[in-house]
């Protein structure tokens, strides 16, 4: 990531570990959340536990995820118990362009956690890595949505105006890579038509020709640059005749003679 996307991500979860629950029930979700048994911590997810007044009890720790009674907890429960496994287990990527969402928790909670996920709109996929279970969700709106849901803000939105403008200039470059590409084409093709040209008409076959392969021709000698459709507008005619005019041209440069199936 740039240094300017790591600003980002530490301001988000700066902003989520901030969020100051009203309910009790939400804050004592937020607290089996943050159970993180041996994982590291950083100095957001400490002020929150002394913000929360958690107390410091491993055993609890290694079984906060069983303690929370997920089915019998209300929505805005489980967003909050949600809120505290992100910031002590998760991280977020932005390298490349792509979103990236992981979660670091007991190997038998990673199948737990993606369902727990998936019921707010978060898909997600879980493996073993290191003896850990690692739940990883991809994409920016589904990732967007559920970091809104628990609690993102202002640091959220720059951080979906920086995607779109990333996807806008991707696009952008596609764009302009596919035009130039067609450019090109046209550019390589014109010559082939023009050396063509210059072939029958210094052979005198050019002269044996239909008046509109004529007419083709000595537009294209005049414009070089034009396209088929300039070409077509030009001469009234339509562009497939053009096509066919130059084409034509082309296979009888090919030829010896003008006899042509």
């Amino acid at each position: 990531m740039t240094a300017a996307d790591r600003a980002i991500v530490s301001a988000l979860r700066a902003e989520l570990a901030a969020v100051d629950p009203i309910r009790a029930c939400d804050r004592e979700a937020e607290r089996l959340g943050l159970a993180a048994g041996s994982r590291r911590r950083d100095p957001v997810v400490e002020r929150l536990e002394v913000r929360l007044d958690r107390r410091v009890d491993a055993a609890r720790d290694r079984g906060g995820a069983r303690d929370f009674d997920w089915d019998g907890s209300a929505d805005h429960c489980r967003l909050a118990w949600l809120r505290g496994r992100f910031l002590a287990h998760g991280s977020l990527s932005l390298a490349n362009g792509r979103t990236h969402l992981e979660l670091v928790v007991e190997p038998d909670e990673g199948a737990v956690l993606v369902a727990r996920l998936a019921s707010v709109g978060l898909p997600a996929s879980w493996r073993i890595r290191r003896g850990r279970g690692v739940a990883t969700a991809k994409g920016g709106e589904a990732v967007a949505l559920f970091l809104r849901r628990i609690g993102g803000g202002p640091s959220l939105l720059e951080l979906e105006a920086r995607q779109v403008a990333r996807t806008l200039r991707g696009e952008l470059n596609r764009v302009l890579n596919a035009e130039s590409a067609n450019l090109g084409r046209s550019v390589a093709a014109a010559g082939r038509q023009l050396a063509a040209i210059d072939t029958l008409d210094a052979e005198g076959r050019l002269a044996r020709e239909p008046a509109w392969i004529r007419t083709v021709a000595a537009a294209r000698r005049e414009t070089p640059e034009a396209t088929l459709t300039d070409l077509a507008g030009r001469l009234a005619i339509h562009r497939s005749a053009v096509q066919r005019a130059l084409e034509r041209i082309e296979r009888l440069a090919l030829h010896a003679d003008d006899r042509l199936a």
